[in-house]
């Protein structure tokens, strides 16, 4: 999982990169909105958590955006404003979520995990998708009840795949994807690790979409 984080508070941000590491979610952190992208792509980042009072602007604004320009990555809004008005104010904007400053971290990341699970169609921490069975938590992977020996770069591949199962994920999206935060992995070595997934989960339930992506078959 990749965050991007728009807080400009200096320990809060530090404190939430450290939070979200130790919880093995990889983060960018950006601390005005003139940093952040103009674009907010679901290809890049599986949530933000945004700040709704940020040195150059209202977090509202970016916030609506991305929205008006198709943006669906889910976005959680951090504030220290407690009032109605400003929760309804950026839920009727387009957030998924509201947490107000001070926060306990563990809920925050319960939070996150839920809208992520929204994103992806599923009801609960057990992901569903025919025969396979994925729990992201636990890194565990099982095929008709049997867990399965995969290397930590196939259940991130397999991960990438189930949150848009029955849809097709383009090959550049998974090179990203699956180093947020180095050079994108070679298209060769993302064939590799599909060919070696498919031994592993049935060749069938990966299908190949000739000169676009990868569809893990719902």
């Amino acid at each position: 999982m990749h965050i991007l984080i728009i807080e400009d508070d200096l320990d809060l941000g530090q404190a939430l990169q450290q939070a979200l590491k130790a919880d093995g979610v990889s983060s960018e952190w950006r601390r005005r909105i003139n940093d952040a992208p103009p674009v907010c792509d679901a290809q890049d980042y599986d949530c933000v958590l945004l700040d709704l009072s940020l040195p150059d602007g209202g977090g509202l604004q970016l916030l609506k955006q991305w929205r008006n320009a198709g943006c669906t990555v889910p976005i959680i809004i951090l504030t220290a404003r407690a009032g109605l008005e400003d929760r309804v104010n950026g839920l009727d904007g387009g957030a998924d979520d509201f947490i107000v400053k001070p926060f306990i971290t563990a809920e925050l990341m319960s939070r996150i995990r839920a809208v992520r699970r929204r994103y992806a169609q599923q009801a609960t921490e057990v992901w569903r998708i025919g025969a396979l069975q994925i729990e992201p938590r636990a890194h565990l992977v099982q095929l008709d009840g049997v867990a399965l020996d995969l290397s930590p770069r196939e259940f991130q591949l397999v991960l990438e795949l189930a949150r848009e199962a029955g849809a097709v994920v383009p090959k550049g999206a998974l090179a990203q994807r699956l180093e947020p935060l180095g050079d994108p992995l070679d298209f060769g070595a993302i064939e590799v690790h599909v060919s070696n997934l498919r031994r592993k989960i049935g060749a069938q339930r990966i299908r190949t979409v000739r000169g676009v992506g990868y569809m893990l078959e719902a």
